[in-house]
């Protein structure tokens, strides 16, 4: 099947997982605890934030001032995009050979408004892909088939030309239950190995 675009996730695919994760050394560096972070923003904010509903420092910002006052949260949000910014060049390479033979290259990922443009503008990865689709931009994010039904319409392309590039396998289910191939990344692979075997041709 010859692809009318290639969509591809951003963490764990496009940028390389930190071991421990983005915060592994926030206490140590920032004096905030993670279990604070989780407890007092991530379980109850996160969700509106990464699905638009809420803006990241109008939610972040009174956790901060309650619980960790020296810190703003512009502060932690360079910190966190900083330390969730490392690029796998490799991969980029060979999206970028596949784009110049013409096939159209996307962005399909779960983000808030700020670290999404960090990532297209800042770390330049509007220079590699023709576009980004992002959760909090659409109010809806994956896996949920209104989320990919939603990239397919604003791109103008059929579903069945459509391939989703991600680490996640319930996101790679839910882009076929859309109608959309789907090929599960975990790096150990180049990735024309990948997409043949999804059987797609390449340009």
């Amino acid at each position: 099947m010859r692809l009318q675009a290639l969509m591809v996730d951003v963490d764990g695919v496009i940028v390389i997982p930190r071991a421990g994760g983005w915060a592994a050394d926030l206490e140590r560096d920032l004096g905030l605890s993670v279990a604070v972070m989780q407890r007092q923003f991530f379980q109850p904010h996160w969700a509106d934030v990464v699905l638009g509903r809420a803006g990241l420092h109008e939610r972040l910002g009174p956790v901060l001032a309650e619980h960790a006052p020296h810190l703003t949260s512009e502060d932690l949000a360079a910190y966190w995009f900083e330390n969730d910014a490392a690029l796998d060049h490799g991969l980029l390479d060979q999206l970028a050979a596949l784009r110049a033979a013409g096939l159209p290259i996307h962005l399909a990922t779960v983000q808030e408004h700020l670290r999404a443009e960090h990532l297209w503008a800042t770390l330049g990865l509007r220079e590699r892909f023709d576009g980004i689709h992002y959760s909090a931009d659409y109010g809806c994010g994956k896996p949920d088939l209104a989320f990919l039904e939603a990239v397919a319409r604003r791109t103008g392309h059929a579903p069945a030309g459509l391939l989703l590039l991600d680490d996640k396998f319930a996101n790679v289910q839910a882009a076929r239950a859309a109608g959309w191939l789907g090929a599960l990344w975990d790096g150990t692979e180049r990735l024309e190995a990948v997409l043949a075997r999804e059987g797609v041709e390449l340009p």
